[in-house]
């Protein structure tokens, strides 16, 4: 159930592909992804709730039913994310801190807006080799209700893919106590950059698994958005 509210977790429309899954540590998890279409612009987050099974998990709808409810109103990612921050600080009761990252792209142009809310920096992967970090934004939600939170943009040019990520999957660690860690990471990504959006969501996520074998201890989630080079995806 969590992961059919979530939603799709494959689009395509064409130049532009889009996976993302959630792998919880329990039974339901506190990472979450969503993704839905608003006119010309497919929008789509990820976060991470503090916690892990169903008292992490049981915010998760609050907070999926908010970025909706503020980007359908017409807002900017910064926008929506700073009346979220709001509305969670005032609360009666204390919510788990959440970590955040909202982004709109425009399917039209390719430009993407976005915002970072303490979470893990997403990564742009160039077609060229270079790798962008996403992080412009602002704190993590629930705690400074007046904090402000910063617009990002960039363009997704053809063959570019953007990689977005929980802690979970960067803090994996191999019996050794050794984490996957950011740079492990990109150079999977790198390897399967040429793959389908799905194809290389499971090979990072396999190299990921092959490093850490069964010591995984947190959830992860992971979302991939790419373009198509030329022509049609």
């Amino acid at each position: 159930m969590q992961r059919r509210l979530c939603g799709a977790g494959h689009i395509v429309r064409s130049p532009y592909e889009f996976a993302g899954e959630i792998f919880p540590v329990r039974h339901v998890s506190g990472d979450f992804i969503t993704v839905f279409e608003q006119g010309a612009e497919l929008v789509f987050a990820i976060g991470d709730i503090e916690g892990k099974g169903l008292y992490a998990a049981m915010w998760f709808t609050h907070l999926v039913a908010m970025i909706r409810v503020q980007v359908l109103a017409g807002k900017h990612p910064a926008a929506a994310v700073g009346t979220i921050n709001r509305n969670l600080c005032k609360m009666q009761f204390a919510p788990p801190l959440t970590t955040l990252f909202l982004a709109a792209l425009n399917r039209e142009s390719g430009k993407l807006t976005y915002c970072n809310a303490g979470h893990p920096a997403a990564q742009l992967l160039r077609r060229r080799g270079t790798a962008e970090r996403l992080q412009a934004g602002g704190p993590v939600l629930g705690v400074v209700p007046q904090a402000r939170f910063a617009r990002g943009a960039t363009t997704l040019e053809p063959g570019d893919c953007l990689l977005a990520f929980s802690d979970g999957i960067v803090d994996s660690r191999n019996s050794q106590g050794v984490e996957f860690g950011a740079e492990r990471l990109l150079a999977a990504a790198r390897q399967s950059q040429e793959l389908s959006a799905p194809a290389m969501l499971f090979s990072v996520l396999g190299a990921a698994a092959d490093f850490a074998g069964s010591q995984r201890d947190d959830d992860i989630g992971l979302l991939v958005l790419r373009r198509e080079s030329g022509g049609r995806v």
